[in-house]
C-alpha cells in the first residue's frame, strides 16, 4: 500500500495512542467537532453545571487477551474511566457500561468481567449506574469491547492543566512503568520470565487525591500513561502546555523484566501502556510532601522523580542518558504492541 493510499484508510497506528492517533484527532474529530470544551483535550472534559463543576469521559476496552495476570477487560473498563476522572482532579462518582458481544462468547466468561467490573467498581468507591448491550453475528467482533462513560465531581477552587506548568515544576511519576503492555504482550505470545510480569491495573482515584490534598496549588497537572506509554504522554503534556520537559533515564523506575524482555523485543518501555501509574507535574516545593503522599500508598510506594520542565525547547521532550548525552524523546510511531486496552 503506497503512502497516498495509507492516508486515505484507518490502520491499526491510528489506535496506538501515538501520533497518528493524535493526527486523526486533530484532522478529523476536533476539526469537526471543536468547541472550547473538546479543544482543552484533557482527559475529562470539565462542565460547569451552574450549581459546580463535573467531569465527564468516555472511553472504549478492546484487548487481546481478555484475562490476564493482574486483571481481565472488565477492570480495565473501571479502572480506565476512573483514572481519566481523578487524573483531571475529579472526584469519580457514576459509570455506565456498554458491552459489544460477539455471538457464540461464554456466559461464564461475561459473568466473570461483569464480576471483576463490580469489584473493581467497589474498590474505587464509584457505582454503575446505567447500561447497554449489543449482541453481533460471529466475525463481527473480536470476542467483546465494552465501552464505560464516568462522572465525577471538580471540588471548588481545583484546576489542573498543562498550561499551568512553570518552569522548574517537577515532574514526578508513581511507580515502574511498562507493566500493563509486557503483561499482555507476554501473554498474546506465549512469553515466560523467571518473575513474572503483573499488569499494574488499579483505580488511581486514591492516589490522585493524595496527590492534591499534599500538593494543594502546586499540582500543576496530572496523567496517566496509558497507550503510547511515558514518551506519548509527556509529549502530549509537552504540546499543550507549550514547555519543554528533561527527563532523566536513569531516574525512570522499570522492573529488571521489563528492561530485558524489551531488550530481546526490541522494544522500547518508555512507549509501553500502563493501566495503574500517575504521572504528576509540581512546583519544586510541593515536590517532597507530594511524594511522600505518594510513597504512603501501595500503588505509590515506587513514586519517584523523573525530571523537569524547562523554558527552552518548547513542546520536546528531551532525555538525558545514563551516558550523559541528551536526545529528543518523540511520541510514538505507528503500532508496536497492538490492543493492549
Amino acid at each position: 500500500m503506497s503512502k497516498t493510499e495509507q492516508e486515505q484508510v484507518i490502520l491499526l497506528g491510528h489506535g496506538s495512542g501515538g501520533t497518528l492517533t493524535n493526527q486523526l484527532i486533530r484532522t478529523v474529530f476536533q476539526e469537526a467537532l471543536h468547541n472550547p470544551i473538546l479543544d482543552e483535550m484533557l482527559d475529562a472534559a470539565l462542565l460547569d453545571l451552574g450549581q459546580g463543576r463535573v467531569a465527564f469521559t468516555t472511553d472504549s476496552f478492546v484487548v487481546d487477551p481478555i484475562f490476564f495476570p493482574g486483571g481481565d477487560i472488565g477492570k480495565l473498563a473501571v479502572c480506565g474511566t476512573v483514572n481519566d476522572l481523578a487524573v483531571s482532579g475529579a472526584v469519580p462518582l457514576y459509570l455506565s457500561s456498554a458491552f459489544i458481544i460477539e455471538e457464540g462468547f461464554p456466559l461464564a466468561d461475561l459473568r466473570r468481567i461483569v464480576a471483576s467490573m463490580q469489584e473493581a467498581a467497589s474498590a474505587a468507591g464509584v457505582r454503575v449506574v446505567t447500561g447497554d448491550t449489543k449482541v453481533v453475528g460471529r466475525g463481527s467482533a473480536d470476542k467483546i469491547f465494552i465501552n464505560t462513560t464516568g462522572i465525577g465531581v471538580v471540588p471548588p477552587g481545583r484546576s489542573l492543566s498543562p498550561r499551568r506548568m512553570q518552569p522548574e515544576d517537577i515532574v514526578l511519576v508513581s511507580g515502574t512503568l511498562g507493566d500493563h503492555g509486557l503483561t499482555i504482550l507476554a501473554q498474546r505470545e506465549g512469553l515466560s520470565f523467571n518473575t513474572p510480569v503483573i499488569s499494574d491495573c488499579t483505580p488511581l482515584n486514591r492516589i490522585a487525591s493524595a496527590i492534591m490534598e499534599a500538593g494543594g496549588d502546586g499540582v500543576r497537572c496530572m496523567r496517566d500513561p496509558t497507550r503510547g506509554g511515558l514518551a506519548t504522554t509527556l509529549n502530549e503534556l509537552a504540546g499543550q502546555g507549550e514547555r519543554g520537559i528533561l527527563v532523566q533515564e536513569t531516574a525512570i523506575p522499570l522492573r529488571r523484566e521489563v528492561v530485558g524482555a524489551c531488550e530481546m523485543l526490541g522494544l522500547d518501555p518508555l512507549y509501553l501502556a500502563n493501566e495503574g501509574k500517575a504521572i504528576a507535574v509540581v512546583a519544586p516545593g510541593a515536590a517532597e510532601p507530594v511524594l511522600a503522599a505518594m510513597r504512603s500508598l501501595p500503588e505509590g510506594q515506587g513514586a519517584v522523580a523523573i525530571g523537569r520542565v524547562t523554558e527552552s525547547g518548547r513542546g520536546l521532550v528531551l532525555l538525558e542518558t545514563e551516558l550523559g548525552a541528551t536526545r529528543i524523546l518523540n511520541m510514538l510511531e505507528g503500532e508496536p504492541l497492538p490492543r493492549i486496552c
